[in-house]
């Protein structure tokens, strides 16, 4: 079973759309990245560290956009991981919530969980086919 321990926001692609890394992990035991603890985060938090990296899923979408924890003016990565804020949740001036669900990611969310929330919207992840570390 594959956990969601960050969304890594790569910013927009030549065409406009928004790519954001969803990163899972096996084993929720003793996950850290760099500046983790970085409060408030200031776009200053890093992926995770490598070896708990197991999965990468990428969304590619031109009308989805997701506010990230790592970009805070006030929390931490820490603040995701201990529950007090989603790791990334969509933008509301782009969309009216009364007719759709809002998009909400928190740390910890089991990956099948996290597809059917996109699923939803008929948004899928494109996962690597391995996750491949150079040294």
């Amino acid at each position: 079973m594959s956990y969601l321990i960050y969304i890594n926001g790569l910013g927009p692609n030549y065409r406009g759309e928004n790519i954001y890394e969803f990163i899972f992990t096996d084993s929720m035991d003793e996950v850290w990245g760099e500046n983790w603890e970085a409060r408030p985060a200031n776009s200053y938090p890093s992926p995770p560290d490598i070896e708990h990296i197991k999965k990468v899923g990428t969304l590619t979408h031109e009308t989805v956009t997701l506010e990230l924890v790592q970009n805070s003016d006030v929390f931490s990565v820490q603040d995701s991981i201990d529950g007090v804020i989603a790791l990334g949740w969509e933008k509301e001036d782009e969309i009216d919530f009364s007719l759709v669900k809002r998009l909400v990611f928190k740390y910890g969310d089991q990956e099948q969980d996290v597809k059917d929330k996109l699923y939803e919207r008929d948004l899928v992840l494109q996962f690597e086919k391995k996750v491949v570390y150079e040294n």
